[in-house]
């Protein structure tokens, strides 16, 4: 399977626009990483890479050839996987693109869940919102989406989808504190915490904004979730979640969570998600499975 190895070595000097810090990362020379692409480019008989003064670019016959190659290395991937479970015992890795209010808590508990079932499985996570999301299931550095409010569904096989109403997080100590339910013009009336224009949930905000004819003027703006969170327990500012992102224990950290009367902002949805037309590794349709389980209350 030497090819194989030849395919990560291309695969790895793609992703690091040098032939050099890609030897450094596979602890190879850069000579003969060197020599390896030369064999690699006389064998197909084409240029790969453009050779920059400070580094590689791929050519367009190389942007071909590294979408054969991805294939390729999910495909093995997959095939491993089917013959570990032909063994009784599941191996593989799965690669999850997700918005960031699923990263501290429900896909932790997801993993850990998973892994104590399966612990040969590996997991890859990465914070990917709305249009990043779709992009890394196209190039196959995802297997899995799990994303709220996608600016696209072009490329989405949709496996779940789920309900998320917005919540108004304040501190213990806010005027609103004693309220069961709100309406999001009673926030308008304290310093607003928000998220930045690249998240669902901020895209939500600003349409019921503009139906009420008003432009939201945070005092505190962030593409930190969890910042907004602790900013919020200090003071009077406001800030808002999505049901799947609200912390556990509220109370330690000071704050309440209140719901958003849903007539007034209508809950967002939360899409699981694979390539179209992909066959998904053993591992990653297995997790997909769970997902699709234990996510909150579909359509």
């Amino acid at each position: 399977m030497r090819h194989l190895q030849d395919y990560l070595f291309f695969k790895t000097i793609a992703s690091a626009g040098s032939i050099r810090k890609a030897a450094d990362s596979l602890t190879i020379t850069s000579t003969a990483l060197n020599r390896r692409l030369i064999a690699i480019e006389e064998e197909l008989g084409v240029e790969l890479f453009e050779r920059l003064p400070k580094g590689v670019r791929l050519s367009s016959a190389g942007e071909v050839f590294l979408h054969h190659v991805r294939e390729q290395l999910i495909d093995i991937e997959r095939v491993k996987s089917q013959i570990s479970d032909l063994y009784g015992e599941r191996r593989g890795h799965i690669n999850i693109a997700c918005s960031q209010a699923l990263l501290p808590f429900f896909l932790p508990e997801q993993i850990a869940k998973y892994r104590h079932l399966h612990p040969k499985v590996t997991f890859n996570v990465k914070k990917r919102d709305r249009g990043l999301a779709e992009e890394s299931l196209r190039d196959m550095s995802a297997d899995l989406a799990v994303v709220f409010e996608p600016q696209s569904l072009a490329d989405f096989q949709i496996l779940s989808i789920s309900r998320q109403p917005t919540y108004a997080l304040v501190s213990k100590d806010h005027p609103l504190v004693s309220k069961s339910k709100i309406k999001f013009s009673d926030c308008l009336q304290y310093p607003l915490a928000l998220p930045t224009g690249q998240y669902g949930l901020r895209r939500i905000l600003n349409k019921k904004a503009d139906s009420l004819g008003l432009k939201l003027e945070p005092m505190i703006e962030s593409d930190s979730f969890e910042f907004l969170r602790h900013s919020t327990r200090f003071g009077e500012y406001i800030s808002f979640q999505i049901e799947i992102g609200l912390p556990k224990h509220l109370d330690v950290m000071n704050l309440k969570a209140i719901p958003i009367d849903e007539r007034d902002v209508p809950a967002g949805i939360l899409y699981l998600a694979q390539l179209k037309g992909r066959t998904l590794p053993v591992a990653a349709a297995k997790f997909s499975q769970q997902l699709i389980t234990d996510l909150p209350v579909s359509l």
